[in-house]
């Protein structure tokens, strides 16, 4: 699989030649300021959860590239409103086989609003099982023992989770959290963008290490295979 990232806790994971967008933050983002929106491509685009940091560029990119929304039904109820037609509401605990493979929805422990103030449902992460791999993505979450039921839905290639603290874990929760999903390979997200979640990555790569894990940080705008 190749992964994309553009900053923040947005990313294109690309599974048997579909391109599928998560959280859309980038006009917003000065640190993918360099990033080309325009240029971006996507069949799909996930939502974890409501918050502007992860849906300021939703509709744009969605209208532009004829992608299918999917979130929880809330999001999408939203996304309809703003004139997007092709879309799929799931919610926790539901599964789905999309073109590309299987998607189940977990719970992820945070908040979710909509850009407009509105309720934005429960917040979500998504496990993907894919004849190319499988990964999970937590979305916004803190850490929760939910995770041990992970590995019963997949074993895992990769995942994708948050370490910028705050606002969600931090690296020593997710390190737990690598443990609790089984997970040797991990992606960070949530992190550095604004003043409250920047981390030293040198520390964080090191204590990842330490506990027998690898942390991936790629470059914004970078492309990586996993």
């Amino acid at each position: 699989m190749k992964f994309t990232y553009f900053g923040h806790s947005c990313f294109v994971v690309e599974i048997k030649g579909k391109k599928i967008m998560f959280d859309p933050f980038i006009r917003h983002n000065e640190l993918a300021k360099k990033i080309d929106i325009e240029a971006i491509k996507a069949d799909y685009i996930f939502v974890s959860h409501g918050h502007d940091d992860h849906t300021a560029d939703l509709v744009e990119v969605a209208k532009r590239t004829g992608a299918t929304v999917v979130s929880n039904f809330e999001i999408v109820s939203w996304a309809g409103k703003q004139g997007l037609e092709l879309l799929h509401p799931m919610n926790t605990g539901g599964k789905w086989k999309f073109d590309f493979g299987m998607v189940k929805c977990t719970v992820a422990q945070h908040s979710s609003s909509l850009p407009d103030g509105s309720y934005g449902g429960n917040p979500m992460g998504f496990i993907f099982i894919t004849d190319e791999g499988n990964f999970y993505y937590s979305g916004d979450t803190a850490l929760t023992y939910d995770m041990e039921l992970v590995p019963a839905a997949a074993k895992l290639n990769f995942a994708i989770l948050p370490i910028g603290d705050n606002f969600t874990m931090g690296v020593e929760d997710a390190i737990a959290a690598s443990e609790m999903i089984e997970c040797a390979k991990i992606i960070g997200v949530h992190y550095d963008t604004f003043g409250y979640i920047k981390i030293n990555h040198e520390s964080a790569k090191a204590q990842f290490s330490d506990a027998g894990l690898e942390l991936l940080l790629p470059e914004i705008g970078s492309t990586i295979e996993v």
